[in-house]
């Protein structure tokens, strides 16, 4: 018994020291390319540094004793990857801001806070992800009444060609970024219920269990939806995300390789009809084909790209050194343009990587999560992850069309920056809830031996 508590006591370890040196690398990484910066520019470290390095330090510090407190056994990687990544967007906004004379920078350093603030509350106010599942229709009806609100003339407001945001006075706010987490838990919930039901196999064909005719119902409806999207909002990226996401869940709770088959068809039917009615969808697609066509104008943006990523060739010409700016909006869609000429390809591929632990981890929560709710929260979070970087990343180095996304905590764009920071709250809940040691059944036997039945009464919730 003395054996197995003390392999139970290394297994459950709470590693918040191992977070706590990577926090430290993470901030060398942010801080140190924000003096780069300076050092580029103007050749000299930006006066500010310190208190700029300052208020990014107490910021991952709160962080991080949030999660030493309500979360000790919480995923010790995620957090710190996160924080090199804000990092390091806030270094590139101010290299861009220091070309076109703006400060977005402060403005993301705002945002990040409240970031950090929301990240704590979440951890603060969820001690148990599971509560969640409570919410699952009313997560379902906000999200699609947030997705609804952009449309709302007078409310919502188009920027380049997508109506995707709504203006509140001086601030605009992107509701697509939260709709998505709220979509995750509403999908995760359903699928828990109805999962049984939806693994059953209709037809064989060729080797692939189809699903049975009305059980498609959900399918259908989500690819209307991102249709919907894609029509009225004329946001691809949102449209293949939504979808996506629905898909690669409903495929984890079934298991059944005929509804990835039935999600594909429905896919490119869709996105066919699209291209063919839709002079937008056209437009991209075109600019995907053959962007130097039209470099003056449709393909400057994405011509400017490929010209900064093969200037930056494998270690960039230096933070400061090149001309990003050049690139419209690169503070936002296309940031990782400014990554690559600046810092190279070793730089872009050390960003994948970090973006790849995120997603690794998230994967790692879902794997050991005791429950099938927290198992489908934790995988949707993940795909929203995976599938955002991919269709944003794929856009900016002409892998796919481009798409309206940001680059998650790269980008500048308050909304997506908040709606991330609690999204990597919720899945460091469930790693926590996954990875924390279940009670000792054998002492309080050995104590009580007429209370067992009592005992697994209350270790059962963890199963659930």
């Amino acid at each position: 018994m003395a054996t197995n508590s003390a392999l139970m006591g290394f297994v459950h370890r709470r590693r918040r020291g191992a977070e706590l040196f990577l926090l430290v690398l993470a901030l060398i990484v942010g801080i140190g390319a924000y003096a780069a910066v300076g050092l580029g520019v103007d050749g000299e470290v930006p006066t500010n540094l310190i208190g700029y390095g300052g208020w990014l330090t107490l910021l991952v510090v709160a962080a991080h004793v949030a999660v030493r407190i309500v979360a000790p056994y919480a995923d010790p990687v995620l957090l710190p990857v996160v924080a090199a990544l804000n990092g390091l967007g806030l270094a590139i906004i101010h290299r861009i801001d220091l070309a076109k004379d703006t400060g977005l920078a402060s403005q993301q350093l705002t945002w990040m806070t409240l970031g950090v603030v929301l990240f704590v509350g979440t951890l603060i106010v969820l001690p148990d992800h599971r509560l969640l599942a409570r919410f699952t229709y009313t997560s379902g009806l906000t999200a699609i009444a947030l997705l609804i609100l952009p449309m709302i003339p007078g409310l919502g407001t188009q920027i380049n060609g997508a109506r995707i945001w709504i203006s509140l006075g001086p601030f605009s706010f992107q509701p697509g970024e939260i709709a998505k987490m709220l979509l995750v838990i509403t999908f995760a919930g359903y699928l828990v219920v109805h999962r049984d039901a939806l693994a059953l196999a209709g037809r064989r064909v060729v080797f692939v269990d189809l699903p049975r005719g009305r059980d498609l119902g959900p399918i259908l409806m989500m690819w209307v939806v991102s249709l919907g999207i894609l029509v009225l909002q004329r946001d691809l990226g949102s449209s293949l995300l939504f979808f996506g996401l629905f898909l690669v869940m409903l495929y984890v709770a079934t298991e059944r390789p005929g509804w990835l088959v039935v999600g594909a068809l429905l896919f490119f039917g869709g996105a066919a009809v699209a291209f063919r009615i839709f002079s937008h969808v056209q437009s991209r697609v075109d600019i995907w084909l053959d962007p130097f066509a039209d470099a003056d104008s449709s393909g400057y943006q994405l011509v400017q790209a490929l010209y900064g990523f093969a200037w930056g060739g494998l270690v960039g010409r230096g933070l400061g050194e090149g001309m990003p700016q050049r690139v419209p909006y690169v503070e936002s869609d296309f940031i990782l343009a400014a990554i690559g000429e600046e810092l190279g390809l070793t730089a872009v591929m050390a960003v994948l990587l970090l973006y790849g632990l995120v997603v690794e981890r998230a994967l790692r929560a879902a794997l050991i999560s005791r429950d099938g709710f927290g198992k489908l929260v934790a995988t949707g979070l993940a795909a929203v992850f995976a599938l955002q970087v991919f269709v944003v990343i794929g856009g900016v180095t002409r892998l796919i069309p481009l798409t309206g996304l940001t680059t998650p905590f790269l980008s500048y764009g308050g909304s997506s920056l908040v709606a991330n920071w609690v999204i990597i709250a919720i899945l460091l809940r469930i790693s926590d809830q996954a990875r924390r040691p279940l009670p000792d059944l054998a002492a309080d036997d050995a104590a009580d031996p007429d209370d067992q039945a009592t005992q697994v009464v209350k270790v059962m919730p963890e199963w659930r």
